[in-house]
């Protein structure tokens, strides 16, 4: 497929976005992060107006569900990019029973309730010490909203069976791993600024470079094992002839480009792919483990700010590849 920029930011921003509101959400749900103290509108004024670095553990989580929030948004809006005619976006909501696009389109609306439920809930309780029953529901409600999410939005590209590297196992997983691994990287960048002792800081790190960026890179080359596999499509399996030998096509079906030729034909020299691809897997991997160890060697927590440029460069890359390398079988009529 052709790569687009807009589909490749929506999938990024929102994974990345979905991926913190998931950790915010787990982490209020069990009663690990800290709420308000103080008046919001205070707090935010502080932080846009006056010094960043305010060592208020209750402002990491309101700047958190923020930024969260933000790159959701931002990311159904570069969705709308792709579509011929963005205003009628709306209509794709009515087609859930069949469409994973309408699903993901209505989870991703529902996700927002217990996020402004938890804003609110802030707001109005800005005194208290430990998060309140209703606090705790929302955060288990917007982790199943951001789950829900993100797997229609895999599911989108592993349901369509013509085109061979989407309808893949490994694409659900890789989409959930990349998230949670976005969302990781944020959310230690971030504590950075509003939590002022060391441990919430070192066990984000520690998870992500030991345990969640392992399974995302091993869970993209996996599924760049599988693709491999089975190799562009073939004009025999794609007319079902193989049973009768060699099949291929001695004259072209027409002579211009169509939509299917030019969005689904784009053509990546292996080459460019493998080096695409090593570069997209070491980053995703070493970006949070290498950013750990300069930390600890006396680097401070500077280095979770690179390691968030470095992974996410990894994720969109990965994500540009994601596209580029998926071919639509009726490219084996035309021989390419």
């Amino acid at each position: 497929m052709r790569p687009t920029f807009s589909i490749i930011c929506f999938t990024v921003l929102s994974g990345a976005g979905y991926g913190l509101l998931f950790l915010l959400g787990l982490a209020t749900a069990f009663g690990v992060m800290p709420t308000l103290r103080s008046q919001l509108p205070l707090e935010l004024a502080r932080f846009a107006l006056a010094n960043p670095l305010i060592p208020n553990p209750s402002l990491a989580l309101t700047t958190a569900l923020a930024v969260g929030a933000i790159l959701v948004a931002a990311g159904l809006l570069c969705s709308l990019g792709h579509l011929g005619k963005p205003a009628r976006a709306w209509r794709a909501l009515s087609q859930w029973r069949s469409s994973w696009l309408s699903r993901e389109g209505i989870f991703s609306l529902l996700s927002f309730v217990p996020l402004l439920g938890m804003i609110v809930d802030l707001i109005a309780r800005p005194t208290l010490s430990s998060p309140s029953m209703a606090l705790r529901a929302c955060g288990v409600l917007l982790c199943l909203g951001c789950v829900a999410t993100v797997v229609c939005t895999a599911h989108i590209y592993s349901s369509l069976k013509p085109i061979r590297a989407w309808h893949d196992r490994h694409v659900v997983p890789g989409y959930l791993y990349l998230s949670l691994y976005s969302g990781a990287l944020l959310l230690t960048a971030l504590a950075t600024l509003g939590i002022p002792t060391q441990t919430t800081v070192v066990a984000l790190w520690l998870g992500n470079a030991l345990i969640v960026a392992p399974y995302a890179a091993v869970s993209k080359w996996r599924y760049w094992r599988s693709i491999d596999a089975h190799g562009p499509p073939r004009a025999g399996a794609a007319t079902g002839l193989d049973r009768l030998g060699s099949v291929r096509s001695f004259e072209q079906p027409h002579t211009e480009e169509n939509y299917l030729t030019h969005e689904m034909g784009f053509v990546l020299a292996r080459k460019h792919s493998r080096t695409l691809r090593a570069f997209a897997f070491w980053s995703i991997l070493l970006a949070p483990m290498s950013s750990l160890l300069l930390a600890w060697l006396g680097g401070g927590f500077f280095f979770a700010w690179p390691a968030l440029a470095l992974g996410l460069l990894g994720v969109f890359v990965e994500r540009w590849l994601f596209f580029a390398e998926a071919r639509h079988a009726v490219m084996a009529y035309y021989g390419r």
